[in-house]
């Protein structure tokens, strides 16, 4: 009799706990967080100890099993999750299909930390970032390819050549390797631009940005013309993403009836086909899905793709029959730079994850994530571990939280719980951002809201038009030769230091030079073996 009270009691107590601290199904229906079968299938099997001692034998097992590739990188390949905060890969993950999911990135054998830090912002934007993560300098805020002596908005400053930060794009170019850049932003945006541009100002995409600044586009040019004209941008192989107006003026529309927005007369995307036919290429330029995947890779050498005017459409929201897919351009560029015989540099940014967090839409940037990790997964498909590095990290993260104590395989997108004002909270919080919602006397109630819809703003504390970027440190998941070295906590600026000296490029230590110490001094002792592939 005892122990039927005491279980009754017990119930009582869960059930009271329920009711004021988690979310009642029976109050909002059209947001339960009712397990799935799968969910609890795993949670049964989870409920023993010897399924958790194996899961822990087993990750032993595959730490032992590692070995160390101590070979030269030919090929590196740099994915850049704009955005990707560490609460974004967990709760991706949740979206993706449970707790218990994995990233494409996360099999990845070694992982650290990266500080984002900007010379002059405790936060950083994706223009200092890029500076760091591919030129190996920090630099001020809105500034790309130029060190910290450079000023946001000072062009003469930009202009001279003193002060720029060459990426390490430039640095295979010199070695006589393929590269390329793949993004679903404008290829003039902040993060693909820290790959070939130097600028003070990360705004200045066409001459008519500069314009607006009251500068001389001819003195000081934008990251477009760059992009055409530079001593790097000109040398890609391989650019493929948004941002067509761009590079077209005013008066040219373009295939699917967009105007250009530069001022001046030159069509760049003319200029780029007439200078590399110049060179005695065969290059090819696409605008849409159809046109890229039915390119023959093998007889390219040069690659231009535009598929939108602005940045490539949220994957919630593409025509996929017209947009092609981040896992489908980063596709085609590897196919095209497979042709090199030297190796290749690519660098891929998954641009929108950072969109939909300054938008405050979770779940846009959740799917961008999943878009993401798929990229990342076909490139692990069609290289090879021993001659290719593939390198996954974020240039800073968000305001982003996630939180609450739901249940196991509650919907990551939906309710957490009530607060102790008997009022709901979403799962997914933000510090700042355009989801703030005032509302007189009491929090508002997010209950009353459709978080199925796809542009769904999640709850903010600050009202601010667009979501801030985070400080805190993003992750670094890497695979291939010396990606041991991509461990601990760094400074971001340290990445391409790494990926040169695993590749044999740049001016720094590298993996070549220390083999030919090496062999010069087995010499001496008379021996004259080389264990180093090269």
């Amino acid at each position: 009799m005892k122990m039927r009270v005491q279980g009754i009691i017990f119930l009582l107590a869960t059930s009271a706990l329920l009711t004021s601290a988690h979310w009642d199904d029976r109050m909002h229906p059209h947001l339960s967080k009712k397990l799935s079968k799968r969910s609890t299938e795993r949670t049964n099997e989870e409920n023993t100890a010897a399924y958790w001692i194996k899961n822990g034998q087993k990750a032993v097992k595959e730490r032992l099993a590692r070995k160390i590739n101590t070979n030269m990188a030919k090929n590196v390949i740099l994915f850049l999750g704009d955005g990707m905060s560490i609460p974004t890969i967990s709760a991706a993950r949740v979206y993706i299909g449970g707790e218990e999911q994995k990233l494409s990135f996360d099999e990845f054998p070694y992982t650290g930390l990266s500080k984002t830090y900007c010379t002059d912002q405790q936060v950083a934007d994706s223009a200092c970032s890029a500076t760091a993560y591919l030129g190996g300098v920090k630099t001020n805020y809105g500034t790309i390819g130029v060190t910290g002596s450079v000023k946001r908005d000072d062009c003469p400053a930009m202009r001279n050549t003193s002060n720029h930060v060459l990426s390490i794009a430039h640095w295979f170019q010199l070695k006589h390797k393929m590269t390329g850049v793949v993004t679903t932003a404008r290829v003039t945006h902040a993060s693909p631009a820290g790959v070939y541009a130097h600028t003070a100002e990360r705004d200045w995409e066409s001459d008519n940005d500069v314009i607006a600044f009251n500068y001389d586009p001819f003195s000081c040019r934008d990251t477009a013309w760059q992009l055409v004209h530079g001593d790097t941008g000109k040398n890609l192989n391989v650019i493929l993403g948004g941002g067509r107006a761009n590079f077209l003026p005013q008066n040219v529309t373009d295939q699917e009836g967009y105007p250009g927005r530069r001022v001046g007369n030159a069509n760049l995307i003319e200029e780029w086909l007439a200078q590399k036919r110049e060179m005695g290429y065969d290059p090819k330029y696409v605008w849409n899905r159809t046109q890229l995947v039915e390119l023959d890779y093998n007889k390219t050498e040069y690659l231009l793709g535009l598929f939108n005017p602005d940045h490539v459409t949220f994957n919630l929201k593409r025509d996929k029959n017209r947009e092609p897919s981040l896992q489908d351009m980063t596709e085609a560029a590897i196919k095209v730079l497979q042709n090199s015989q030297n190796g290749y540099f690519l660098f891929v940014e998954g641009a929108r994850i950072d969109m939909g967090h300054h938008n405050a839409q979770a779940r846009m940037a959740l799917d961008e994530t999943s878009e993401f990790s798929k990229a990342v997964q076909a490139a692990v498909d069609m290289t090879n571990q021993d001659d290719t590095l593939i390198v996954v990290t974020s240039d800073h993260a968000h305001t982003m939280s996630y939180s609450g104590y739901s249940n196991r395989g509650n919907d990551v997108l939906g309710i957490a719980g009530n607060a102790d004002d008997t009022i709901p909270y979403t799962v997914l919080n933000y510090a700042n951002g355009p989801g703030y919602k005032a509302s007189e006397g009491h929090r508002y109630d997010v209950s009353k809201d459709d978080m199925s819809n796809e542009e769904y703003r999640y709850p903010g504390i600050s009202p601010l038009n667009s979501e801030t970027h985070g400080g805190d440190d993003v992750a670094i998941f890497a695979r291939g030769p010396w990606a041991h070295l991509f461990t601990g906590v760094m400074e971001e600026n340290v990445i391409p230091h790494l990926l040169s000296y695993a590749s044999c490029v740049g001016d720094g230590a590298n993996v070549c030079d220390e083999a030919q110490k090496d062999w010069k001094y087995s010499r001496v002792l008379g021996s004259d073996k080389r264990n180093f592939k090269r």
